[in-house]
């Protein structure tokens, strides 16, 4: 638990109790049928996050990344959908629009008691995304929950670009080492590599390192997105290159200029790195 206490140590926040209506809901994100998000906000506060459009609906005033509403009855709700004449089946993603290994699932449990639950149904394959260490607490869950498979998101290998980019997620070092606990007790486990950053996780050095040590971590299936410029995101990243990497404004720029002249220039690099290394990513 030292990396648990390492990340909470990194925020003030204090989380907010609520109560939920529903916990299971359907999704439009393709391959799953339904979502599950037992947290709203994120502490991961990641500056890149396509999440924080959930701003104008969660009735905080604070930033994107500066709160956390823990949604305490979520349990409680999940047993009784899963109890109704008509139970949801088929594939559920666990943290759609959050992450539900949050530094305070360490105290709260609430995904731990989703898996559980999940666990004993057995009506669902379940799938998560993650960018915290955490999940390897839950192993012994996994190994009941049939087909089910865990993502790491890792950007870059760099923690100097990563305490700045996702200060509150698990350095990726951790995420890959937790990958490879998962790996080794037979849970499916995949990389995604997203957002590429202009300048900063997309460059030679950078997809070298990163690719190399996802490859001996044992990792075969690797999924990568481009950055999508969306107005909010791009905003908050442009800020953040200003402050902190003024050095790759000019990358940012030139993809925002020309996304699609500049996307192809990535892909011929990184599928030469790629195959150079062994292993075969898919651009989703």
């Amino acid at each position: 638990m030292e990396e648990v206490n390492r990340t909470l140590s990194r925020t003030n926040t204090i989380p907010r109790e609520k109560l939920c209506k529903t916990a299971v809901n359907k999704t439009g994100i393709p391959g799953y049928e339904y979502c599950i998000n037992p947290y709203t906000g994120c502490l991961h506060a990641c500056r890149y996050c396509y999440a924080s459009f959930m701003c104008r609906f969660s009735g905080h005033r604070e930033k994107w990344g500066d709160f956390l509403d823990v949604k305490i009855n979520l349990p409680e709700i999940l047993m009784k959908q899963l109890n109704r004449r008509n139970p949801p089946k088929g594939k559920v993603l666990l943290g759609s629009v959050t992450d539900v290994y949050q530094p305070d699932e360490a105290q709260y449990k609430i995904t731990r008691s989703i898996l559980e639950i999940l666990a004993e149904y057995r009506l669902m394959e379940v799938h998560i995304l993650t960018k915290s260490s955490l999940v390897q607490r839950d192993i012994s869950l996994l190994h009941r929950l049939p087909g089910s498979k865990v993502g790491f998101t890792i950007t870059t290998m760099d923690q100097n670009i990563t305490r700045i980019i996702e200060p509150g997620a698990s350095p990726p070092d951790l995420r890959l080492a937790a990958a490879q606990k998962l790996i080794k007790e037979g849970i499916q486990v995949w990389v995604f590599i997203a957002p590429l950053l202009p300048g900063l996780s997309d460059t030679e050095k950078a997809l070298t390192k990163l690719l190399e040590n996802i490859h001996h971590a044992g990792i075969r299936e690797i999924l990568v997105d481009n950055l999508n410029p969306y107005p909010v995101v791009i905003h908050n990243l442009k800020i953040t290159y200003r402050r902190y990497f003024p050095w790759a404004m000019s990358s940012l720029d030139e993809y925002l200029q020309h996304p699609m002249i500049y996307q192809d220039k990535i892909k011929d690099r990184f599928y030469r790195i790629s195959g150079q290394i062994g292993c075969r990513p898919y651009f989703v």
